[in-house]
């Protein structure tokens, strides 16, 4: 089953996600995708990973290449995120078609995981005009977001901490 949850900065989407994995049970992984960059995100790490401690994830990091993470067949697996997997492969690997690749990645790995929960964020909703890169990257996060939005069971926005469900039914731990 595959899950595809999204929402703005801060708005719960990683506790919802959490939560969501936590109710599979065992086994759980968490697939890390930011990479430790600087003081920022380095922080931002470190927090989620207080966030899932005692939960019983294990932490698979796979900063590109989705599709070869390393997945135990009939596991929960918990994706974070979708966004820092795309800056990755354009402008740390510059990869050629990012948004094929990361698509397929993930549906490949929704193929192995019992249940594959995976975290997006919503960019360029603001109207602004940015440099060419950027515009190619918020074009491709909603090429992907689209993407993994058909291929998925559910889709849940996550609004203000509240769940809304796009598609599907709502998980019973939500």
């Amino acid at each position: 089953m595959l899950t595809l949850i999204t929402g703005g900065s801060k708005c719960g989407k990683s506790r919802m996600a959490e939560a969501l994995a936590v109710s599979c049970g065992p086994p759980l992984y968490y697939i890390a995708t930011m990479r430790p960059f600087g003081a920022e995100a380095e922080a931002l790490i470190e927090r989620h990973r207080r966030q899932r401690e005692g939960k019983g994830f294990v932490t698979v990091e796979k900063y590109a290449d989705i599709g070869r993470a390393a997945l135990p067949a009939g596991c929960c697996a918990l994706l974070e995120d979708v966004g820092n997997l795309l800056a990755n492969e354009m402008f740390t690997a510059k990869a050629p078609r990012p948004a094929e690749n990361i698509t397929a990645g993930v549906v490949g790995l929704s193929k192995r995981a019992a249940n594959l929960i995976v975290v997006t964020n919503e960019v360029g909703c603001d109207g602004f005009a940015y440099p060419p890169e950027t515009e190619e990257y918020i074009r491709l996060i909603g090429e992907i977001n689209r993407r993994l939005a058909e291929a998925a069971d559910t889709v849940i926005e996550a609004v203000c901490g509240i769940p809304l469900i796009l598609k599907g039914e709502r998980p019973k731990c939500l």
